[in-house]
């Protein structure tokens, strides 16, 4: 057939499907909506405009993806999965016709709105959760779940498009060797590093999606496509502000090992409590600093599992001789704390924060008596065998798992104090006013652990509540992220995220992050928070949730 430069509305396939007007553009095509002058309806048409000039192996690979996508669909029944109508040839190209979906795509929405209700994303989860479920039982992965392929009808249907490069088991691939297919910041860690996808890898991405939705912005989207993948990879996604009952769900979907997200059938328990406005206690098994095994707390690995070094903090000068300011006496409490134990912690907190817990601590009793002598350690990575799995996985579901090892540039600390954590090269303790820190750069970035014997508190959420009373007034420009409920190593505990301007030793904004957590009922109440510049957050976490894994705290003692 002679080649026809260009297409237009009025142009008529396979002498039945009328071309409109333009419904959406892609980077591998356009769709139009046409009128099925057989059948008389509206149909939506697919475009593949990639190939137009392709070299001749580029084009027919982008046609056999075309074919796929048609396979793929018609192999799934499901009314949340677009329907396909027909394949034609026309100008050389394939084109697909579509069932025609009245209404925006969850992009567009998110992006005229800024954000999408949780209650109402929940129920579009659901809704596209559904339709990968049917996928994966036929055999399909979707492999580009994003918002841009979620469709949103008026009358509230919400159907999922797109499978041009979904694989299908028993195909071969039609993906050359070394080729990324998908949006990448909506592709799941495991195939930016070259693994092979699977129905985890979909939840992933539906993660993603949500995320998107409820906060308006791509979670891992960089400036490049290496930095994006980078984020992918290495990075855990900004809290979500907005999320609400749907955060706790958005972040188990987010984990960055496949094992450890949930499945098919527990993310549909999740979305549908989330969608009812009640927060889903299941997603807490799947939060990344849950379920700790004994073997995990002794040997560690990063967030994503793997043994990458994270990037150290940037250097800055020291600060002036004192962070914290002495803690009024109105705050002072019934002088049970015996021991202040803090771990990197950025404590920038000038007369406010003074380490949160610790401003118990301060009026509490101190530090020990005499010299403090540090020890520590740097552990070297050993070499794998079949011998070193360990009983637990850092779900403590009680599979076994890989090898975890300290990460290179790491070091484990051992204080005298009793307890144990590992820490990046450079850092070192930091004493002032009975606080014990460990630094690269005199406070700039930094955490500490507290420990309370005796809490005042029945449960560390409360605490925290109170504490954020106190420090809400105190902050410049304080404003919280998160402040929840949790569990951590098993145990009822609580999560603080928040930011502030600092104006005197470490001026700028900051960013602070708090887990707390009682070891047994009725204490000791254990402490671990971390803060650094507001622009250096994503290493913060990064940092801060492998020391949680690597968390020991002090042998108890009848």
């Amino acid at each position: 057939m002679e080649h026809v430069q260009g297409t237009g509305a009025g142009i008529v396939l396979a002498g039945r499907y009328r071309l409109g007007d333009v419904l959406g553009r892609g980077g591998m095509g356009k769709v139009w909506r046409a009128h099925d002058e057989v059948l008389h309806r509206t149909v939506a048409v697919k475009e593949l405009t990639a190939g137009l000039y392709a070299a001749e192996a580029d084009r027919i690979v982008l046609h056999a993806r075309t074919q796929k996508e048609a396979r793929a669909a018609a192999r799934i029944t499901h009314p949340g999965v677009v329907t396909v109508h027909d394949v034609i040839e026309y100008d050389n190209r394939p084109w697909i016709v579509m069932q025609y979906v009245d209404g925006p795509s969850l992009a567009d929405a998110a992006k005229e709105s800024g954000e999408v209700d949780p209650r109402e994303a929940a129920r579009i989860g659901l809704h596209v959760l559904g339709a990968l479920r049917a996928a994966h039982g036929a055999g399909v992965l979707h492999r580009d779940v994003k918002p841009a392929n979620v469709l949103l009808a008026r009358d509230g249907q919400v159907l999922l498009t797109d499978f041009g490069i979904a694989a299908i088991e028993g195909d071969s691939t039609i993906t050359r060797t070394g080729e990324l297919v998908g949006s990448i910041d909506y592709l799941a860690p495991e195939r930016v590093r070259g693994g092979d996808p699977g129905p985890a890898s979909d939840l992933w991405s539906l993660g993603a999606t949500l995320y998107t939705a409820v906060e308006g912005n791509s979670p891992f989207r960089r400036t490049s496509p290496i930095s994006t993948m980078q984020a992918v990879v290495a990075e855990e996604p900004p809290p979500s502000v907005r999320g609400g009952a749907l955060a706790p769900v958005i972040t188990a979907l987010l984990r960055k090992d496949p094992a450890d997200r949930p499945t098919a059938e527990e993310a549909e328990r999740m979305l549908l409590d989330a969608m009812e406005g009640r927060k889903p206690r299941a997603a807490q098994a799947h939060v990344p600093t849950q379920r700790l095994s004994e073997e995990d707390v002794r040997d560690f690995s990063a967030p994503d599992g793997s043994t990458t070094p994270l990037p150290r903090p940037r250097t800055q000068s020291p600060p002036p001789a004192s962070p914290h300011a002495p803690v009024p006496a109105a705050r002072r409490g019934r002088g049970r704390w015996r021991t202040v134990l803090l771990v990197v912690a950025a404590a920038a907190l000038v007369g406010a924060a003074a380490g949160l817990v610790a401003m118990k601590a301060m009026d509490r009793g101190g530090e020990r008596a005499g010299g403090e002598v540090e020890q520590s350690t740097t552990a070297p990575a050993p070499s794998p065998s079949a011998g070193d799995d360990l009983a637990g996985d850092s779900t403590g579901k009680g599979e076994s798992a890989a090898p975890q090892r300290i990460p290179d540039g790491w070091k484990r600390i051992t204080a005298p104090e009793g307890f144990s954590l590992a820490v990046p090269e450079g850092w070192e303790r930091m004493t002032d006013n009975g606080q014990i820190d460990y630094t690269p750069d005199g406070g700039a970035h930094s955490v500490r652990v507290s420990l309370d014997p005796d809490p005042d508190f029945d449960h560390s959420y409360a605490h925290m509540q109170s504490i954020e009373r106190d420090l809400s007034k105190r902050l410049p420009e304080y404003r919280r992220l998160t402040l929840e409920e949790n569990i951590f190593r098993d145990r009822p505990g609580s999560r603080w995220e928040f930011t502030w301007v600092e104006s005197k030793d470490h001026p700028g904004p900051r960013h602070g992050i708090d887990q707390m957590y009682f070891a047994e009922t009725g204490g000791p109440e254990y402490a671990l928070y971390m803060t650094g510049p507001e622009e250096d957050q994503a290493e913060t976490r990064k940092i801060f949730e492998t020391m949680l894994r690597s968390w020991e705290p002090p042998e108890q003692t009848d």
